[in-house]
């Protein structure tokens, strides 16, 4: 470990190494995300890298003064604008939420902080609420991260601190003591290195072949009844298909099946206008046709066994209300259902502070990130371009064996070992699109990495309630419309 005062003598960010502004600004994922060299050799390195960016840097939180409501706006650019109300009206609901919104504004602080120049995939919004339950093609419930829209290269350690944070604030609103905070962020942060470790030391292949599943959760239960907790949201989530949102979600209109109106978070298009509704029926089988194009084959003569029934507008998460969002029925054979969520997929928060996306449509950045991210992916992963508004969009299966965990009713220990979950996903995601044994050689055996990761995650915790507390009374003021449903 280094000296105290080597750890400690700089407040400001480091700038990024030109080697690895010349990886962020080629992408070049031979370079960035191969482990070429000794696994020594590359562990070496990544202890080199604290010379760059000492661990203790990490605890960094002094951060410049900036209006967070301007930053909110400035990302409110180009969403629709009757459904930034419904945004505002989310964010404002408590600190967790706020932070659920707000990754534009931790993009922005981060840019400003001392951070490593070890670069990986970021999924971009590490909060544990973007962590959960999904399905392989094979039907095996995995876990891991499920939300990709910022996903982009840059810094291993600001998906970490993302993470982090966001469990000190779950804690604080589960109104649980900061010792208990600290130390749940403690075992995220020790569960995270001993497994970046581990991943390093494995052959290559099998890192890309492991996966972290609903039996592992399991296994990792403290007591039986955190185990039956777990088997519930297992088994919900088991039951989650396209059949089953169409029992719910479809109704039949003049004997024609359709997806069922729910505003103001599903809805049609008006359909009082024959011609323009003609020529959105058009749009809607262009860009269809364009998305079939980037599955592969096998995946292409599996989509042109369905056809599409009806699509709708669909409000979605937090972070993407007032993005363009649609769900899409498509039927086979007459009573096979396939839900897909069609969404829109912007630049990434990030772009600003690291670089620019080497894909041409953002669609396709996010499915790469996803790809690269999950230890596998959706059938129907695809995307394709509206050209009429010139949107991205990146296409996937809406409700497929998806499940979430329900952190507001968690106690200490429930939180607790979910940390070690979501430490599990990320150090495999991060050991899959990055380096480990740079990772590890960075992170190292000792606790200084986490000591200062929990410093910062308690920090940005009381940035995060100064930020919403500004939102609140921006709200009351009437500086920003709300809509709370």
């Amino acid at each position: 470990m280094l000296p105290k005062s080597a750890e400690t003598k700089r407040d400001e960010a480091p700038e990024l190494s030109a080697a690895a502004q010349a990886s962020l600004a080629q992408e070049d994922t031979s370079k960035m995300f191969g482990g070429r060299g000794s696994r020594s050799s590359r562990i070496e390195a990544g202890k080199a890298a604290r010379q760059r960016a000492p661990r203790a840097q990490l605890a960094t939180c002094t951060l410049v003064e900036r209006d967070p409501i301007a930053l909110l706006e400035k990302s409110n650019v180009g969403r629709l604008p009757n459904l930034i109300p419904i945004r505002y009206g989310r964010m404002v609901a408590n600190p967790f939420a706020f932070y659920r919104g707000a990754a534009p504004l931790m993009a922005f602080d981060l840019s400003k902080l001392p951070r490593t120049d070890i670069i990986v995939q970021l999924g971009g919004d590490a909060h544990l609420a973007n962590f959960g339950l999904f399905a392989s093609p094979e039907r095996r419930i995995l876990f891991g991260p499920n939300d990709f829209d910022e996903t982009l290269p840059g810094p291993f350690d600001w998906d970490v601190r993302r993470l982090a944070a966001s469990f000190v604030i779950a804690a604080r609103e589960r109104g649980f003591k900061q010792s208990d905070q600290r130390g749940i962020v403690r075992r995220l942060c020790a569960t995270f290195r001993e497994l970046i470790g581990d991943f390093s030391a494995m052959d290559t292949l099998d890192v890309w072949y492991y996966h972290f599943g609903a039996e592992n959760m399991l296994a990792l239960a403290d007591t039986e009844l955190e185990r039956k907790k777990e088997l519930a949201v297992i088994s919900k989530a088991r039951g989650q298909s396209s059949r089953s949102v169409m029992s719910h979600a479809t109704e039949l209109v003049n004997g024609k099946l359709q997806i069922r109106d729910q505003p103001p978070l599903v809805y049609h298009f008006p359909k009082g206008n024959p011609q323009r509704a003609k020529q959105f029926d058009a749009i809607v089988r262009h860009f269809f046709a364009e998305y079939r194009m980037t599955l592969p084959d096998d995946r292409r003569a599996l989509f042109d066994r369905y056809e599409l029934v009806d699509m709708a507008v669909r409000v979605v998460g937090v972070g993407s209300v007032g993005t363009r969002c649609f769900e899409a029925l498509f039927m086979a054979d007459g009573q096979s259902p396939l839900f897909l969520q069609v969404k829109e997929a912007r630049a990434s928060v990030l772009e600003e502070y690291v670089s620019s996306s080497r894909f041409g449509n953002h669609g396709e950045r996010v499915v790469n990130g996803q790809r690269l991210l999950q230890s596998s992916s959706d059938l129907f992963l695809g995307w394709s371009r509206a050209h009429i508004t010139n949107s991205d969009f990146y296409v996937r299966q809406l409700r497929d064996m998806k499940g979430a965990f329900d952190f507001t009713t968690f106690d200490v220990a429930d939180l607790s070992e979910y940390a070690v979950s979501c430490a599990h996903a990320l150090a495999h995601s991060m050991a899959k699109a990055g380096d480990p044994a740079l990772i590890y050689g960075y992170v190292g055996k000792s606790e200084a990495f986490d000591d200062a990761i929990v410093k910062f995650a308690e920090a940005y915790a009381e940035r995060n309630e100064a930020d919403w507390d500004v939102l609140k009374k921006a709200v009351k003021a009437g500086r920003v419309p709300v809509m709370r449903e």
